[in-house]
């Protein structure tokens, strides 16, 4: 059997679309955990007053949006743990020589982490806000 490296770069390809679509997600989720902020802004520039309504669609996009950028997080990190458990089974003629074989799987660890620090600075806002 010959080495067929397009094997790995196939797997390599599809945990970056994975980790693509998971950015995606938590920018969404970032956008629409803000959106409440520019709800009251607007209503401020208005001169709307600050109502219980106001207030509670604010409470429920945040929560929306950290939902969103939770699911985000938490596909590019079963994305990378997939990568990972493919790797493990590929043989090794299959592995690309002279190639790091980790550092996608390191930089889908490092936006994952990174993606579950802004969920938690999201939670952190709002519950100081409310």
């Amino acid at each position: 059997m010959s080495a067929d490296p397009r094997i790995y770069f196939a797997a390599e390809r599809t945990l970056l679309a994975w980790v693509r679509t998971g950015i995606a997600v938590v920018g969404l989720g970032f956008l629409v955990a803000r959106f409440g902020l520019f709800l009251r802004l607007f209503a401020a520039e208005r001169g709307v007053p600050a109502s219980p309504v106001l207030q509670a669609e604010t409470q429920v996009s945040a929560l929306l949006g950290i939902g969103f950028v939770l699911v985000g997080a938490l596909s590019i990190a079963m994305a990378a743990v997939q990568h990972r458990r493919h790797l493990a089974s590929l043989p090794a003629e299959d592995r690309p020589g002279g190639y790091s074989l980790s550092a996608a799987l390191w930089m889908a660890g490092l936006v994952a982490a990174a993606s579950g620090l802004l969920a938690v600075h999201l939670a952190v806002t709002l519950v100081a806000a409310g």
